[in-house]
């Protein structure tokens, strides 16, 4: 019997952006084309609070999608949405952050003020490439002063297409340091954003589709949704494979092409004639074996180390859920050709 595709198993698809549909100014491969094949309503969530949504929106045209500033919910619309419960309309606050930020706060009625001895009320941060010493230094001292403090996420780093630069969480941590206090985030891996995603769609089964573990996936599986990581950007198969259970993916892919395949080729469970089990002299590592060498997967180094994956998850994930004294698995390692194939496109 034919798997359904997996594209067909939901109604819309909640997307990340860096890593996933871009990565700085280039194009991830096969993202486009495919969720255009696949035809699901798209919106798209992102942590980055340095840009506004029809700016986001403009680049996302640039590649091709049919998208508008109304498809788009970064994490500074999240962190003001948030801020609603804590800090009132008209209170004086301090935005480190980009200038569409600030905008953002002006347009939910708060007055932006430049300095610590302006007395704000609240702290919002969020990503700004151009952040000064100085800047960060007065947001230090309006928190000292007791200012409630506000992240738009918390994400250390932010992928490039040169590797990985300084994220809004990074800047966060310094903060913290220098103040002691720990902001209120509104980002993933916050479930929030993620139903206000789908509500936005009209969605009651959506796919929450991303690269990164511990924002994407985590958040996707806090909100309640199934979860698709693709291994375009942050997340590896080393990290997926060994990921705490709150940070699995319900299914992985190599990457966004996993929409139009079989929903079996994406879940946890043995793939392409590999065979996974717990290795009976040491309990951390996981024993890779057999492989069916004409499975088309094989063919693919990116989709081949996926099979292997999702094989070696099956046994990783239900050896340290089944018993809570269990040994973690740690390693994996191949004991034929096929397997020997897949795991060296790992990463």
């Amino acid at each position: 019997m034919t798997s359904a595709q997996l594209a067909s198993c939901y109604d819309a698809a909640l997307l990340d952006l860096d890593g996933t549909i871009y990565e700085g100014d280039r194009a991830v491969p096969h993202a486009q084309e495919t969720l255009a094949e696949a035809g699901l309503p798209m919106l798209f969530i992102t942590n980055n609070a340095s840009r506004p949504p029809q700016v986001v929106a403009d680049q996302l045209q640039g590649l091709g999608y049919e998208c508008f500033a109304e498809d788009v919910i970064t994490s500074a619309q999240a962190a003001l949405d948030m801020a609603k419960d804590v800090i009132p309309a008209g209170s004086k606050v301090y935005v480190l952050g980009a200038e569409s930020f600030k905008e953002l706060a002006r347009e939910a009625g708060y007055i932006i003020v430049d300095s610590a001895d302006d007395e704000p009320a609240a702290v919002f941060q969020g990503l700004n490439r151009e952040m000064t010493w100085k800047q960060m230094s007065e947001a230090a001292l309006a928190i000292n002063r007791g200012a409630k403090y506000l992240a738009s996420n918390l994400d250390t780093t932010l992928p490039d297409e040169r590797g990985r630069m300084v994220g809004n969480g990074a800047v966060a941590a310094a903060l913290t340091v220098t103040t002691g206090v720990e902001p209120m985030s509104a980002g993933k891996p916050e479930a929030p954003m993620f139903h206000s995603a789908a509500a936005r769609v009209g969605a009651q089964k959506p796919l929450c589709i991303g690269d990164r573990l511990n924002t994407d996936i985590a958040g996707g599986n806090a909100a309640g949704y199934d979860t698709l990581m693709v291994v375009t950007g942050i997340s590896g198969h080393h990290e997926t494979l060994t990921a705490i259970p709150a940070e699995r993916p319900t299914m992985i892919g190599a990457d966004m092409r996993a929409l139009l395949a079989p929903i079996e080729h994406a879940k946890p469970q043995p793939q392409a004639g590999l065979i996974a089990e717990v290795d009976p002299q040491d309990p951390s590592t996981v024993i890779l074996s057999g492989g069916d060498m004409n499975d088309p997967r094989f063919a693919d180094a990116t989709q081949a180390a996926v099979a292997g994956l999702l094989t070696a998850a099956s046994v990783a994930w239900a050896a340290d859920t089944s018993d809570e004294n269990a040994v973690p698995i740690t390693s994996v390692r191949p004991d034929s050709e096929a397997a020997r194939i897949a795991i060296a496109a790992w990463r």
